[in-house]
């Protein structure tokens, strides 16, 4: 996918993901899929799309180019990663860029330095993605570049459409020099997208061709985000072909993770390749995890606490590697399937757990912290502080537990104790 304003801010910000964990017990807001499957869902819907197959294998890639090629004999093969700025990245064995138009006759020694390797992007990280799947596509034909969106607006608590009638590699340059080119449209959720809106959008975008056909593109993608329970919708570049038809040439989708029990075609999708492998294993274990970049590694029970316990982290010196929120009710196994995670992340030099007992009692919390520790075999400096219900005994289960175990009074004390045992 292109570089874009909605996929920059809303899907590769830490911070942003930290402050979506904290919205409730849910692992992540947002389902992401590859640019294949979006296109046959949006298909499904009626919306316009270039032909395209995705290929697993090189008799795939084989196979896609010789169905795919166009009078040239040329073929586009695109690396299927879930994060932008593919055409300008490069693969980790020096190959540039994760977009390649290509001879049919090259296709398939192309597509072996490109599959099965790891593409690195502006919205990836140094680590990259690794691309496991490549989309053979036809060649397309385009007269214009356009950008469409729709996404969720807290403003006007309802879906907004945002177009313009510039798109592709600038938009993001084009929006802050020139706000006045971008086009916002809030949709009422209760009555839909009317006619009226649609035609004002296709007006905005300024569409030269058949007018009817490019609102009832712009009602079907409408169609799409609201019955596939999505939180955005991107297309960029939404295209004009030199007929004059609109052509979603390249779209980015995000689905509603609490819809997951009424999406499960769609959710099945999801590609766990792509994603932090510690994020996977939390979720399996009904924990929050979000990996950072310091190396104090937190647990902590309560999402509130657990931001509260990463900027006092970072107030006495020290670098948070994580965001982990155990819950209210975590379990042994919980506990040992966190501290395995934390130990997962190699730049960890010590484990920070603030643990209030509310609900649950500080003794029951420390039995099963140093039961856990135990199991573990922690190789590092383990700090531990708690408050709450039966606070004294869980001290003392602590202090009697046989292990080197650094017990702090309050947070503040904690948080030192911390970022010194990383010096010590």
């Amino acid at each position: 996918m292109l570089p874009s304003v909605l996929s920059r801010v809303c899907n590769t910000n830490a911070a942003w993901r930290v402050a979506q964990a904290t919205l409730g017990h849910q692992q992540k807001r947002f389902l992401n899929i590859h640019e294949y499957q979006s296109a046959q869902l949006m298909s499904k819907y009626g919306v316009h799309v270039p032909e395209g197959l995705p290929a697993f294998s090189i008799d795939d890639v084989k196979a896609g180019a010789d169905k795919l090629a166009d009078e040239k004999g040329e073929v586009v093969l695109k690396s299927q990663i879930l994060a932008g700025g593919r055409g300008l990245g490069k693969f980790t064995n020096g190959l540039q860029g994760g977009v390649h138009i290509t001879e049919k006759s090259k296709a398939v020694e192309l597509a072996k330095q490109m599959l099965g390797g790891t593409l690195v992007t502006k919205q990836t990280g140094p680590a990259g993605k690794p691309v496991n799947t490549l989309m053979v596509a036809k060649k397309m034909k385009l007269a214009r570049e356009m950008y469409f969106a729709i996404m969720l607006d807290r403003a006007t608590a309802g879906p907004i459409v945002i177009a313009c009638s510039e798109g592709g590699t600038s938009i993001e340059d084009l929006a802050h020099a020139h706000p006045d080119k971008i086009i916002k449209v809030p949709i009422d959720i209760r009555t839909g997208i009317t006619d009226q809106q649609a035609a004002h959008i296709v007006e905005g975008l300024k569409v030269s061709g058949d007018q009817a056909d490019a609102k009832a593109q712009i009602k079907a993608l409408y169609d799409m985000f609201v019955k596939s329970d999505c939180t955005m919708v991107e297309v960029n570049p939404l295209a004009e072909t030199p007929e004059g038809t609109l052509l979603a040439a390249d779209a980015k989708l995000g689905f509603d993770e609490n819809a997951a029990y009424r999406q499960k075609e769609i959710f099945d999708l999801r590609d766990e390749s792509q994603m932090d492998p510690r994020e996977v294993a939390a979720g399996k274990a009904d924990l929050n995890y979000i990996g950072l970049e310091g190396n104090i590694g937190c647990m902590v029970n309560g999402a509130g606490l657990a931001m509260a316990t990463m900027d006092i982290i970072k107030l006495h010196g020290g670098a948070p590697a994580n965001f982990l929120d155990v819950g209210g009710a975590a379990t042994e196994k919980q506990i040992i399937d966190a501290f395995n995670i934390l130990l997962s992340d190699k730049q960890v030099k010590a484990i920070l757990v603030n643990i209030f007992g509310g609900i649950m009692k500080c003794d029951v919390i420390a039995g099963g912290i140093v039961s856990a520790a135990k199991q573990v075999a922690l190789p590092v400096p383990l700090v531990v502080r708690l408050e709450g219900t039966n606070v004294a005994q869980g001290k003392e289960i602590l202090k009697n537990s046989g292990m080197t175990i650094i017990t702090a009074d309050d947070l503040d004390d904690a948080a030192k104790k911390g970022v010194a045992a990383i010096s010590a």
